[in-house]
């Protein structure tokens, strides 16, 4: 194996995993100096992010994170952050509260502490992404990039099992991408083919296996800050912020699709997915894997209209980026004619 020349920076997060370790989460907003911290959390986790406010000296709640991250919510909590003079947050929950706290970092340089109680994997990552008037805009900085997340399995036990399951395929989308991005290294290959391995092992036995498939979700989630984004990642931000399909589903529905329209341009990619899948081909493993854990599979199952797959196949095509296989609008439109439909790739 021929090794290329090759930069590898490691992401400056603290990574505090294990059940229980939700205790310490007053302990390292000291630690990091927060006096007035906010407690981000969704509607859902509202009672959540209340009580551990309460636990807090100085904290506030705000249960306003919403999917995409729209720029109008983080509007209203960073008026809440000037009114009480915050200087850190704690985001608890999905993408949809991480997203929140990240925004309000990259406009305040404030501390993060992240508590995902999901497997996205988003939390690891220097990378934002916000809509506002139905686009979605992605940025990546350092500022964006949480000091410290804690992974407590224990906090995903209510997680609903349509949710674990596409969140975590969310996360394998992120290891994917690592493994065929242009800056990518040997050490995030590595890594990303682990937590391909270990969250396709671990999704099946969700009830038994919730410590695995969080630390998958870590590796996937920290390959993603390590590496570029490519074809998958841009199309579901499309669908998301224009066409406001949900995030992890439309992550679960895109990948095998976007996967076989690379298999050609990224051979060796295309086999350590399948290896770590212990698959035949990537596309069809992941295809099958997504079958076998009753996770959506086709566009028209979440939101998405036939009539809008020509808008959204011009969309992609006039704003072409880094990918293996070149960027046509035949064969975006291809792909998302397969993905509506729910086709099964190729092989």
């Amino acid at each position: 194996m021929t090794i290329a020349p090759f930069v590898f920076a490691g992401l400056p997060t603290r990574v505090i995993f294990g059940p229980g370790r939700l205790a310490e989460l007053g302990a390292e907003a000291e630690r990091l100096g927060m006096k007035r911290p906010l407690v981000i959390t969704g509607k859902h986790q509202a009672a959540l992010g209340r009580d551990l406010a309460s636990r807090i000296t100085g904290a506030t709640a705000f249960d306003g994170a919403a999917m995409h991250t729209p720029v109008a919510v983080t509007e209203a909590a960073m008026r809440i952050v000037r009114e009480r003079g915050i200087d850190g947050t704690i985001a608890i929950g999905g993408g949809s509260a991480i997203g929140l706290g990240k925004a309000i970092a990259w406009r305040t340089d404030c501390p993060q502490i992240a508590v995902p109680t999901t497997y996205a994997g988003s939390e690891m990552t220097p990378i934002l992404g916000e809509t506002a008037d139905g686009a979605k805009t992605t940025r990546r900085d350092p500022k964006i990039q949480p000091e410290t997340v804690i992974y407590d399995p224990e906090l995903t036990l209510s997680l609903p099992t349509p949710l674990s399951v596409t969140s975590g395929m969310n996360a394998i989308a992120h290891a994917v991408e690592a493994l065929y991005a242009k800056d990518g290294n040997p050490v995030v290959s590595l890594m990303a083919e682990e937590g391909i391995r270990a969250l396709a092992q671990a999704l099946p036995r969700l009830h038994e296996a919730r410590a695995e498939a969080h630390y998958g979700a870590w590796l996937c989630g920290t390959v993603l800050g390590a590496a570029g984004m490519a074809l998958h990642h841009k199309l579901c931000h499309l669908l998301g912020g224009s066409f406001d399909l949900p995030h992890a589903e439309t992550h679960t529905v895109i990948l095998p699709h976007a996967v076989a329209y690379n298999a050609k341009a990224a051979p060796e990619a295309m086999a350590r997915i399948a290896k770590a899948l212990g698959a035949n081909t990537a596309a069809r493993g992941l295809f099958d894997l997504e079958r076998a854990l009753v996770a959506p599979a086709a566009l028209r199952e979440i939101g998405m209209k036939e009539e809008d797959l020509d808008r959204a196949a011009d969309l992609a095509a006039a704003n072409p980026y880094r990918n293996p296989a070149p960027i046509t609008r035949e064969g975006i439109r291809k792909l998302l004619d397969d993905a509506f439909h729910g086709r099964r790739p190729a092989a």
